[in-house]
């Protein structure tokens, strides 16, 4: 800690205040401003329902897709009630570096008139809100089609609280890795870092699905997979060019970085694919899309449109190995690549954050800038979040897996989620 602690009062650190969520000063309600961020925070509520629930429920087999879809849709609730209860105030209360005090607990101390910068702060509640809730939706991918739904509503709200908000806190919230510097822009680090290795952890420890290796595990209907993935471009503009938290120049630069970066993931990956296997799979595509808004989404603030494109390129071809080898290699059961895409893209975002930022988008120099320090910087804050993320989540499963247990019996997997969980059904597998 104490090595980090320098980074703080290094001289080049102090440059690097960057917009993300930074508040405006004006302390004047407009009007512009807030009617921007209301429908930045319903974009990035769009991303999970219906985004995040389409594009797993795609990827899943039949027998499990409305158990996945309904997984998303209860985790919004959920992650909802906990951000107002107790989420916010830990990320976004108090001056301690580590964690936020309690003085928000239940937004009890919310006035309605009080802004943050030039919009309602309650608006800002809404609009971090959805951050909580992709991150946590991202996680059922890992441990799709075997674990318990009431152990994982009971795995989320902890996760949210013990996990999720202290890192948004170290980041966001002024704590000590705003402190020493780190950049991200939109939450690639607190988000897709975050729930990629959790959902690497949580798909070690809950174990791989009944018959994996030797049944059929394809995707049901990539369509509905498309159509997730769509949603979920479209949203992500929402926290990309809404963390300006203005309607301004940022936002509008931070849009065209992001859909650059986009475009150039999905085609990379797609040519990619199509070299090794000689068919460009359109769940590739699509995936090669997610790819290249993961790996923009903490630098789409900070770098050109040149530099965008190669953070996209280069998570394309990155993302595609790691879930087409790399997972086969190591031989974990990431049902639907979450650390392959999310927790691989977001390292590669955050480092590559380092090396593209430039100081005349973000007032960040970085390596092109011929600043190596903040490299070094975006190096340790992945380090802090990918550690804590570990150990808070293998922690909380491993008292679940104590108390309640995680999976469900072989008989009810085998029947699917759909049926043994929630007593419906979509129809028979194919």
């Amino acid at each position: 800690m104490k090595s980090l602690k320098a980074t703080s009062l290094f001289p080049i650190c102090l440059m690097l205040a960057g917009p993300a969520h930074a508040a405006d000063a004006s302390g004047v309600l407009d009007s512009g401003t807030t009617a921007w961020m209301l429908m930045a925070a319903v974009l990035g509520l769009m991303m999970t329902v219906p985004g995040i629930a389409l594009f797993y429920g795609g990827m899943v087999r039949r027998k499990n897709m409305l158990s996945i879809a309904g997984q998303c849709f209860a985790i919004c609730c959920l992650v909802s009630v906990v951000w107002i209860l107790l989420g916010y105030s830990l990320a976004f209360s108090g001056d301690n570096e580590f964690i936020g005090d309690l003085g928000m607990l239940f937004l009890t101390n919310l006035d309605m008139a009080a802004l943050r910068g030039s919009f309602p702060e309650s608006l800002y509640v809404v609009f971090q809100l959805g951050f909580g809730v992709v991150a946590a939706a991202l996680i059922t991918g890992a441990v799709a089609d075997r674990m318990r739904f009431s152990t994982l509503l009971l795995f989320i709200a902890l996760w949210s609280i013990v996990v999720y908000a202290p890192i948004v806190h170290w980041i966001w919230g002024g704590g000590f890795l705003k402190e020493a510097g780190v950049l991200d822009y939109a939450g690639g680090t607190i988000v897709h870092i975050n729930a990629g290795i959790a959902g690497l952890v949580a798909c070690l420890i809950v174990g791989k699905r009944t018959g994996y290796g030797s049944e059929n595990m394809a995707p049901h209907n990539p369509l509905f997979s498309v159509i997730g993935v769509s949603l979920l471009w479209i949203g992500w503009f929402g926290f990309s060019a809404g963390s300006s938290l203005a309607a301004g120049s940022n936002a509008a630069f931070a849009m065209l970085v992001t859909q650059t970066s986009a475009a150039a993931g999905a085609l990379t990956w797609m040519c990619y694919e199509w070299w090794m296997t000689g068919k460009p799979s359109v769940l590739g595509i699509v995936s090669g899309a997610v790819a290249g808004l993961v790996a923009i989404t903490p630098a789409a603030g900070y770098v050109s449109p040149a530099g965008g494109l190669a953070i996209g390129m280069i998570a394309g071809v990155t993302c595609c190995w790691a879930c087409a080898w790399l997972k086969y290699s190591l031989g974990y059961d990431d049902a639907l690549d979450v650390f392959g895409i999310h927790g691989v893209g977001g390292l590669l975002g955050a480092v590559l954050t380092g090396v593209f930022a430039q100081e005349v988008y973000g007032n960040a120099p970085g390596v092109i800038d011929g600043n190596f320090w903040q490299l070094w910087v975006q190096i340790e804050g992945v380090l802090f979040v990918a550690g804590w993320s570990a150990v808070g989540t293998a922690a909380i499963l491993y008292l679940l897996k104590a108390l309640v247990g995680l999976r469900v019996t072989e008989d009810e997997e085998q029947e699917g989620l759909d049926f043994s969980q929630h007593g419906e059904a979509i129809g028979a597998d194919e």
